[in-house]
């Protein structure tokens, strides 16, 4: 069985990321960045999605000497320059968590009209073996901003995001795990990522 690294350690990315190889049928074990390194994290420098997801991958892979994935996402808000963007995840400054990240959306976003609510998720993924091997997906969920945030199954900005690809109008938060895999942006991405990897594995 082969080993991959997960360049993160956000405990929920290493449920959906597992959940979702296995979906898929391969023979591959994700384990956590902190199971296998006690490494900082570097230094998030990329101008977008994909750089940023390089530069994670490529460290995990270094420091572990596994090959790594890793993913940099975020939501982009039309209304808001596309902001809060690749700083989604600190975007309320230093001591940023997922209540104050959501009560700063908040506050930009109440006096919105519903036709500008507009925004998406996006998610790189970035695969990147010692080797030297890197691959790239990118995927995004389109869909608008709410008011307030509804339901406890996701994490980040699930909360205030309905998908358009939803039918109903059920935040990401509120979504089984099951039809969230299905319709995000990190699903997406994820699946579109896993047959390269795989083959990438297998011809090694």
């Amino acid at each position: 069985m082969s080993r991959i690294v997960l360049a993160s350690n956000n405990a929920k990315k290493l449920v959906e990321l597992r959940r979702t190889f296995e979906g898929a049928g391969t023979d591959v074990e994700i384990v956590g960045l902190s199971e296998v390194s006690d490494a900082p994290a570097p230094e998030e420098t990329g101008r977008t999605f994909v750089e940023n997801a390089l530069i994670k991958a490529r460290a995990a892979a270094h420091e572990t000497d596994l090959p790594a994935l890793a993913d940099d996402s975020g939501l982009e808000v039309d209304a808001l320059n596309r902001m809060p963007g690749i700083r989604s995840a600190r975007w309320s400054g230093p001591q940023a968590n997922d209540e104050r990240n959501l009560q700063l959306l908040l506050d930009q976003t109440f006096d919105l009209p519903d036709e500008r609510r507009h925004g998406r998720f996006v998610c790189a993924m970035a695969f990147v073996d010692p080797d030297g091997t890197e691959i790239t997906k990118v995927a995004t969920m389109e869909g608008r901003i709410i008011s307030q945030a509804r339901g406890e199954n996701g994490f980040g900005y699930d909360p205030m995001f309905v998908p358009d690809a939803q039918p109903g109008a059920l935040t990401s938060a509120e979504m089984t795990p099951e039809v969230k895999d299905a319709i995000s942006h990190r699903g997406q991405a994820v699946r579109a990522i896993v047959p390269a990897v795989v083959a990438h594995l297998e011809g090694r």
